[in-house]
């Protein structure tokens, strides 16, 4: 397996790399317009998920891999438990994790690639290629890469960071975490990005303590291994379990398939609590 596994990170690298050229190219010519959900899909979504497909092409061959595409159309049909169980490999990719930022030519954005081993986070790739920083973990370990795929990369090995929070600290919340939550900022700060991929990656380095979570598999697939490394974990804001595992149960089916059910609050076991006394829930609000 140990094989394998190099083997497959081989692949996902070189696919993210190869997504990369593809973004920067197109940054300024993306050619963005909506999905039916009012989403954003720009020309270099498109490629990367045909990059994808052609480079796993072999190894999707086998029934016991399957592959969940924000792209593709039929990735409803993957949200069956029974069709899960069978398949030992899971991967799950989002071409442009950020794609509005994208679209209006701003550097956040990322590539993200995961695989799931008998449904838990396994190996995961995620390339910021404006910054020119890549986040990966292997299965072993999980590390952070300047000037990446560069003559001039830089490696580093995450590890779990003990910072405590104070009115330094910054917490990241996704885009429409206001239609339905308020923040309580007297001790420390939020920040949206707008995109999950940094939102989750970046606390795995320091920067921020975590952050609030309610998307789809493609989002966060790639990043959840890293997390795992760095200590951090996906916990339920209703009930503060731990989620470690891919089940059909836990996503939407009908109108937005492939989105968490619930809303996650990344963090450390430590802050979890805190950092969860500050969001206020509005009245209306079921969590």
């Amino acid at each position: 397996m140990q094989n394998k596994s190099q083997e497959y990170l081989k692949t996902m690298l070189a696919i993210v790399s190869q997504g990369g050229e593809i973004a920067i190219k197109y940054l300024n010519k993306s050619q963005p317009t909506l999905k039916k959900d009012a989403s954003v899909l720009t020309r270099s979504d498109s490629e990367i998920s045909q990059l994808c497909h052609r480079s796993l092409k072999e190894i999707l061959k086998d029934p016991s891999h399957l592959l969940i595409d924000e792209e593709a159309p039929d990735i409803v049909e993957y949200l069956d438990q029974k069709r899960l169980k069978k398949a030992h490999f899971l991967w799950a990719i989002d071409p442009i994790d950020g794609t509005r930022l994208y679209a209006n030519h701003m550097p956040l954005f990322g590539i993200s690639l995961g695989l799931f081993k008998d449904l838990r986070p396994w190996l995961g790739v995620v390339y910021f290629p404006a910054l020119k920083e890549l986040f990966y973990c292997d299965g072993k370990e999980a590390y952070f890469v300047q000037n990446a795929f560069s003559p001039g990369q830089k490696k580093i090995k995450i590890k779990p960071i003990e910072e405590e929070l104070s009115p330094k600290s910054l917490f990241f919340c996704n885009d429409t975490f206001f239609n339905k939550f308020s923040w309580s900022d007297k001790d420390f700060h939020i920040m949206i990005n707008a995109c999950a991929v940094v939102n989750l990656c970046w606390p795995a380095i320091g920067r921020g303590v975590g952050c609030f979570l309610k998307a789809h598999l493609w989002d966060f697939a790639g990043s959840w291994p890293i997390i795992q490394k760095a200590g951090l974990d996906l916990r339920s804001v209703k009930t503060g379990q731990i989620l470690d595992h891919v089940h059909a149960d836990f996503f939407n089916r009908s109108s937005k398939p492939w989105e968490l059910k619930e809303y996650y609050l990344i963090s450390n076991g430590k802050h979890y609590f805190d950092i969860k006394s500050k969001i206020v829930v509005s009245p209306s609000t079921k969590v």
